[in-house]
């Protein structure tokens, strides 16, 4: 396996901010879904996201991919960014065409391009060893035709993430801390969460990526041939009048599916750094919770409370007075027209909450 001759890369980032996150309703909306929110400080968790990247990657080399209907939010968010930076897509069509259309963005403006791919509402709490990982996996990924994923050591047997599979010993040439992904395994039931955590041979998968752009887009033309076709054919209309048309035509035939699924399990030469950042994706309430700092009695409440012989509940309920009495371990989010409440052990539910809103139209909801 031979280094490609080619100059120093150039590190961008691409901050994937689409999604809806409907597991955080009714506080996340379709006009403010969970990037925008603010449950951890002053900062959404897109503007922490690209707070973190400071002394990693400059500014001007800072990408979002975001829906087209979100774009006006976006800027709100990061005024810091050129409306260049902004992707838009015209519809919501899974992480594999979002990272796509960007590689193809980075790919003919810098042809020696390397991505750092990363969600926008994730939550990590060790931002100098995030970027000792990130530099350890450029290292990896400077190799044309690897693909390298950040690999979180599990604290504990969860079973709303995906895990990688590691190779039992190191990467040759890359450190101790570099192994190859040998399987991805998404969301599996509890025994089998603590069956991987037992072996010492599995990673959380953090959906953090580096590659180059040009190695990400030859995968994509052998695993996903469709979208990269569709999208290949479409280089006419870059830095062209015609580009958004086109882009609202052609986007909505793109396989909607996820990186993982479309490319990075069918890919060869994928690699995983162990990355110990203090990492949760914040996918659930339950998620919220674990992060968030407790009372006595394990509980989560606003500063207006009263809780008799009750404990373990998250409680959000700006600018109300809540009163408990003998509950545990429940979630309750009040918002201005909606109200959830829900056992945490539940909450990776929530999401169907929504699709049955969207089943019944009551749009007033969403």
């Amino acid at each position: 396996m031979k280094k490609r001759n080619r100059p120093k890369s150039s590190l961008y980032a691409v901050i994937m901010a689409g999604g809806q996150g409907t597991r955080f309703w009714p506080l996340s909306r379709r006009d403010r879904p969970k990037q925008f929110l603010k449950m951890f400080g002053p900062a959404s968790l897109l503007q922490q996201t690209v707070n973190r990247l400071r002394g990693l990657i400059p500014k001007d080399k800072i990408y979002i991919v975001t829906y087209e209907k979100q774009v006006a939010e976006t800027r709100k968010h990061v005024p810091q960014l050129s409306g260049k930076q902004i992707l838009a897509e015209p519809v919501q069509r899974n992480t594999a065409a979002a990272i796509a259309l960007a590689a193809h963005v980075l790919a003919r403006q810098d042809p020696k391009a390397m991505m750092l791919v990363l969600p926008a509402d994730h939550l990590i709490q060790y931002p100098a060893k995030f970027h000792q990982a990130v530099r350890r996996a450029c290292r990896v990924a400077s190799v044309e035709g690897n693909s390298v994923l950040l690999g979180i050591p599990p604290a504990h047997p969860e079973t709303g993430f995906g895990y990688l599979k590691l190779s039992r010993r190191a990467a040759p040439g890359y450190g101790a801390s570099v192994h190859r992904v040998e399987q991805f395994t998404e969301k599996p039931d509890l025994k089998k969460a603590k069956r991987f955590m037992a072996s010492g041979r599995y990673a959380w998968n953090a959906g953090i990526f580096v590659w180059y752009a040009s190695t990400f887009l030859a995968n994509l033309r052998k695993h996903l041939p469709r979208t990269a076709k569709l999208l290949a054919a479409g280089e006419k209309h870059w830095g062209k009048r015609t580009r958004k048309s086109w882009l609202a035509r052609t986007y909505p035939q793109l396989e909607n599916i996820s990186v993982d699924y479309g490319v990075m399990e069918k890919a060869s030469r994928v690699y995983a750094v162990e990355a110990p950042i203090g990492w949760s994706d914040v996918g659930s309430w339950q998620a919220v919770y674990r992060q968030q700092k407790k009372d006595r009695a394990g509980s989560v409440l606003p500063a207006a409370s009263i809780a008799f012989d009750s404990k373990g509940n998250y409680i959000a309920a700006e600018g109300k007075f809540v009163a408990t009495i003998g509950v545990e371990d429940l979630v309750v989010v009040d918002t201005d027209d909606a109200l959830l409440v829900c056992r945490r052990d539940r909450s990776e539910d929530v999401g169907k909450i929504v699709k049955e809103l969207q089943k019944r139209k009551q749009t007033e909801c969403l």
